[in-house]
């Protein structure tokens, strides 16, 4: 095992005991090799590993167990092995396994608050500034976020399998993130079944219901799936295609550059535990949503570690034209007028208007 009960084993330490860790363990070696490549079996730098152990361990923790079960919830979150495998992998019973995996996307989840979070003050600045370098356009600073969904492969679950049904195929549930201009996760909600359009899991999202964010004056961006709204989120969208004129489409332009960090933080999160989301999740629906947001939290955690893996694979995760009854009215119009008029301000000549034939 990876480390031993026997009584002869023991560490005795001011009267209390502690584990003898066995270090012969192949996935240990590596964890105590601080020249290995971590990512590699782990998807996590050691020193991201070590802030995550840092975070979920409490007060009552005491000698390696909390490390060790770390290592077996990255293990499985890696590879979305069986418990069999990691049993063997780890030499312990696979109702351990069972245990340990639960029992550390909890503590994960008891950490979401400290790693996902909407920014204030002169962070909320910062993250207009970081937009609009994005753009490439001073007048996108009033922008603070880009919002996307993704779907999430999942077993067909037993009942009412037809609801997470989506359009391309295959059987999921939905993950919808806000994020900031560096792909760092500010909010997410997790659990609609796939047939349900991007726009519907936003109306019934607490950030919709609660009016959480962005705050008054700023907006957030979204592709055409979205409708263009001023309230309850302010949320703005590019203009339908084909456009209207030269400002349309500068705007649009702009628009793509800003709002596409948000498709680069799913291609990295997909990249770095791509055997959660490039294949059916094999666990029960209902542990899904908190397997999903885990994966969320880590990939906050291994931003704020400078520990990157840029996207390999990035999917079109556009869920398709608008639904019909959202085209009727567009809220939001005037503010994306507004931001338009500021991208491509009147009476300056903007070389880029004359890069392309407008029809």
């Amino acid at each position: 095992m990876y480390f031993s009960n026997k009584l002869s084993h023991l560490q005795v330490l001011n009267t209390t005991s502690y584990c003898h860790l066995n270090r012969a363990v192949p996935i240990l070696q590596l964890y105590f090799d601080e020249a290995a490549d971590h990512r590699q079996h782990l998807r996590l730098s050691l020193r991201s590993i070590m802030s995550l152990i840092a975070a979920v361990r409490l007060e009552t923790d005491h000698g390696w167990e909390r490390d060790i079960e770390v290592l077996v919830f990255l293990f499985w979150l890696a590879h979305a092995a069986s418990y069999r495998v990691v049993s063997q992998t780890f030499d312990i019973p696979k109702t351990s396994v069972d245990d340990i995996v639960h029992r550390v996307s909890k503590a994960i989840m008891g950490i979401l608050r400290r790693v996902i979070y909407f920014p204030t003050g002169d962070d909320l600045e910062a993250v207009g500034a970081g937009f609009a370098q994005l753009a490439g356009s001073p007048a996108f600073s009033r922008a603070v976020g880009a919002i996307d969904g993704c779907h999430v492969r999942i077993k067909p679950p037993a009942n009412n399998s037809h609801c997470y049904f989506k359009r391309k195929l295959f059987h999921s549930i939905q993950l919808q993130a806000i994020t900031d201009h560096c792909g760092k996760f500010l909010d997410v909600f997790v659990g609609y079944p796939g047939s349900v359009h991007d726009a519907r899991v936003l109306r019934n999202s607490p950030v919709y219901t609660g009016s959480l964010y962005p705050p008054a004056g700023k907006c957030i961006l979204g592709d055409g799936g979205y409708p263009c709204l001023s309230a309850p989120v302010c949320l703005i969208t590019p203009y339908r295609e084909p456009v209207q004129n030269p400002v349309q489409a500068r705007f649009n332009s702009k628009h793509s550059r800003a709002r596409s960090i948000v498709e680069r933080a799913f291609g990295m999160m997909k990249t770095r535990w791509r055997s959660i989301f490039f294949k059916a999740l094999e666990v029960s629906p209902a542990f899904v949503p908190e397997v999903i947001t885990c994966c969320v939290v880590l990939h906050n955690l291994a931003l704020l570690n400078g520990d990157i893996i840029e996207a390999e694979d990035e999917e079109d995760l556009n869920d398709g034209p608008p639904e019909p009854h959202i085209l009727e009215a567009r809220v939001g119009e005037h503010v994306q007028d507004n931001l338009a008029a500021a991208v491509s301000p009147p009476n300056i000549n903007v070389p880029a208007l004359h890069e392309h034939d407008y029809l």
